[in-house]
């Protein structure tokens, strides 16, 4: 084959990934080489060097992960606020408690990074190891980062910002509200569950909402935790327990920072960066949408049934 410059170069036929003629298609062909360029972006594994292939692990690892922290921050959060806000002793003490709790929200991410590789991956990690796996010891099981520990830290990380969302929905709750549900005969309990609750879910949704944003962007702190540069194969697979929390994992974000800074041919590499960041921005899109078409349609169905 020749090159632009007309020099003659021998290529060897396994090296070839594609062969076109670009020149000779009309609109159709080119959309259709487009449309199966883009599928092999979003559908297989990246090559070795990432110069090239796709990123459908980094995709499913990045939602895994966002996943994973939400089942974990959500409930957390949401159990905090409603302690502070309605079961606690409103005083000196309480009033501190939400100042740390508004300070950690401002705490650059890699002190939450340094934070769980200390406690997770080298605390509850290796205790794990030395009960469970110690016949595979010193290789670590437990021991060393992973989608699990990645997923708490990027929880704790972001509970902060799900209890502060949370507790100004329960404060936006009328008093008359609580006081009518308890005049009534109802208990605290029932009065929490029944009508405090639901009006402030769509704060509570908010705050998740929030979470996932921060958490699906953060790189520093799973570099630490868990992350992988290269890692082809999805933590999910047909072997039991199915899902590998232990398994090292891409992440679109760290992903992009290798394929620009860290790349054997950054210039090859070049149109991958954009096209991971593209899909970077459009990942956290489709997320933060989901939640708040959830979120509004609670709030729709709360309001149907005030009305009726």
């Amino acid at each position: 084959m020749r090159n632009v410059e007309g020099r003659a170069l021998e290529v060897e036929f396994a090296q070839v990934a594609s062969l076109s003629w670009p020149n000779r298609m009309d609109i159709g062909d080119k959309l259709a080489a487009w449309g199966h360029g883009v599928w092999r972006f979003l559908s297989e594994a990246p090559s070795d060097g990432n110069t090239g292939g796709g990123v459908w692990p980094a995709i499913f690892g990045t939602l895994l992960m966002v996943i994973l922290m939400s089942l974990v921050v959500t409930p957390f959060g949401v159990l905090a606020a409603l302690y502070l806000n309605e079961v606690a002793r409103q005083g000196p003490l309480t009033r501190l408690v939400r100042i740390a709790v508004r300070n950690l929200a401002g705490v650059p991410s890699i002190v939450y990074g340094v934070f769980g590789l200390g406690v997770f991956v080298y605390g509850l990690g290796g205790h794990l190891d030395s009960w469970f796996f110690a016949e595979r010891l010193p290789s670590p099981t437990f021991g060393t980062g992973g989608l699990l520990w990645a997923s708490l830290t990027l929880a704790l990380l972001t509970l902060p910002v799900v209890i502060v969302a949370t507790e100004e929905g329960l404060a936006r709750v009328p008093v008359a509200l609580r006081e009518g549900s308890l005049a009534l005969g109802a208990t605290r309990f029932e009065t929490l569950r029944r009508v405090v609750v639901p009006m402030a879910l769509p704060s509570m949704l908010t705050g998740v909402i929030l979470a996932v944003a921060r958490a699906a962007g953060e790189v520093a702190p799973l570099m630490l935790v868990g992350v992988a540069k290269l890692a082809p194969e999805i933590p999910v697979d047909g072997e039991f327990p199915y899902l590998h929390l232990d398994s090292k994992f891409m992440h679109l974000g760290y992903h992009l920072f290798d394929l620009g800074f860290a790349s054997r041919d950054a210039e090859a590499a070049m149109p991958l960066v954009f096209a991971t960041a593209t899909l970077l921005v459009v990942v956290i899109v489709v997320l933060n949408l989901t939640a708040i078409i959830l979120r509004h349609h609670l709030r729709a169905r709360h309001r149907a049934l005030e009305h009726s």
